[in-house]
Parts: structure tokens; C-alpha cells; sequence
């Protein structure tokens, strides 16, 4: 994803980046659910409701949002649990919107790592203040995120790590762009020739038994994180990263 600027909008719009996407996991209120996103929009940004409430993170990952809204009451987990995994990959802002209202559970929103929390019910015009709020704080200072998903590895793009169901791992700038390409592609072989060419962008002279190496030293790496078989080799291909 191409990084976006922030651009100032009118007293009536948040302080946005263009454009914004917005996860709104909200539980079983449909009706809620549609007017925040009707809202969003109104702002010429995009939104969008998770729809599987199972694989929370994997729509997450999937829509690379710069804003989370989410309920403490849903389907299957709780949206503390689900703020715990994303903060495991991110740092996006998470605004929590919930009923739940007492003490306890701000103060547990807060410690899970949400940044804000919002009362239901709720005037849209608070919304659009927490909102502008937030990612002022979050954006105005600091560049977006970005992240590949496959098989439930998430490839951070800022700083170069790869984390696996809480397994962080840090990567050498040839580990990162063997990933990098293989993820932007999944499903697709690599040629070896093109792999070379992508190594070659780190400024380092890679030739066909250094990107065999490399290669090698990566998947042991993986594997020690439980991501074995994660690149395969196609001979007289290149490589392909392995079926999910």
C-alpha cells in the first residue's frame, strides 16, 4: 500500500489520512454498524465492518486500516482479547465503542491498548471529535503502517519484522526483501533471477549461491518460530511460498 499524507480538512472533518479505512468490528448491531459506517463515508473515506468475527485479525491485516472502532461484546472473543492480537502487529489506533461503560471497563479497554473510548449511545458529532483526536496523535507525527499477511505471519514493512502467533521475528534486509517479494505474491513462483534483482536493491551483490543461502538460513529462522515449509523451492522455477 502506497503511503498516504495527512491533508487538512474543514472544521466539519477530522484530520484524516487519504484515504482512511476504518475496521469497524462492532458486534451484532447491525444498525449501528451502518450508520458509523455511513458516517466514515460521509467524509469521502472508506470503511468497512468485519464481517468474520473468528478471524478478526485476518480482516485486519487483510483491509490495513488506520483506525480500529471496536465493541467489547462479540461474537466468539471479546474485543479486548482482539485488541491484545492486533496490538501483537500493530499499533494502529483502536477506539473502543461499548455500552460496557463503567470503570472497570474503560480501564481495561485502556490497559489492553485502546487509545479512546466511546460511550454507547453516542452522538456522531463525538465520534468524529475522538476520531480526529486520535489520529492526530497517532498520525501527524509518525508514518502508516504497513503489512503483508499470509498463513497468519504478519510482515511488518516499517520495521522490517515478522511476527507468528506472538513470535517476533527480527529481519536481516536480505531475510525482509525475500519475504517482501514471496508475500506480495503468494500463490505465485519467484523467479530466481527476479529475487536476485530485489536483493540487489539492499546494495549488496547477491549472486545464485548467496540467494541459496539466504534462503536457507530464512527458512531455519522460520522454522523455529513454527513456520515450517513457509518457502518452497520450484526447481527450475524459483520459489513459492507454501499452501495455507
Amino acid at each position: 500500500m502506497a503511503h498516504r499524507s495527512v491533508i487538512p480538512f474543514g472544521p466539519q472533518h477530522p484530520v484524516l489520512p487519504e484515504p482512511l479505512h476504518l475496521d469497524l468490528v462492532i458486534e451484532d448491531d447491525r444498525v449501528i454498524a451502518a450508520a458509523v459506517k455511513r458516517h466514515i463515508e460521509s467524509w469521502g473515506c472508506e470503511a468497512r465492518v468485519v464481517q468474520d468475527f473468528r478471524n478478526v485479525v485476518k480482516e485486519f491485516v487483510a483491509f490495513d486500516p488506520h483506525l480500529v472502532l471496536m465493541d467489547i461484546s462479540l461474537p466468539f472473543f471479546n474485543g479486548y482479547h482482539w485488541c491484545r492480537e492486533i496490538r501483537n502487529i500493530s499499533k494502529v489506533p483502536v477506539i473502543f465503542i461499548s455500552s460496557a461503560s463503567d470503570n472497570m471497563n474503560i480501564v481495561m479497554a485502556m490497559d489492553m491498548g485502546g487509545d479512546d473510548f466511546i460511550a454507547k449511545p453516542f452522538d456522531l458529532s463525538v465520534l468524529t471529535a475522538k476520531v480526529q483526536a486520535v489520529l492526530r496523535r497517532a498520525y501527524e507525527f509518525s508514518g502508516l503502517r504497513q503489512l503483508l499477511e499470509y498463513r497468519g505471519a504478519v510482515l511488518d514493512l516499517n520495521d522490517a519484522s515478522l511476527t507468528y502467533e506472538g513470535k517476533r521475528l527480527e529481519l536481516t534486509k536480505n531475510d525482509f526483501r525475500i519475504l517482501q517479494t514471496l508475500m506480495e505474491q503468494p500463490g505465485k513462483v519467484i523467479s530466481r533471477e527476479t529475487m536476485m534483482l530485489r536483493l540487489w536493491e539492499t546494495d549488496c551483490f547477491v549472486d545464485d549461491n548467496t540467494l541459496t543461502v539466504s534462503v536457507t538460513r530464512l527458512r531455519k529462522k522460520l522454522e523455529a518460530i513454527g513456520l515450517a515449509d513457509f518457502i518452497l523451492t520450484r526447481k527450475g522455477s524459483g520459489y513459492q511460498l507454501g499452501g495455507e
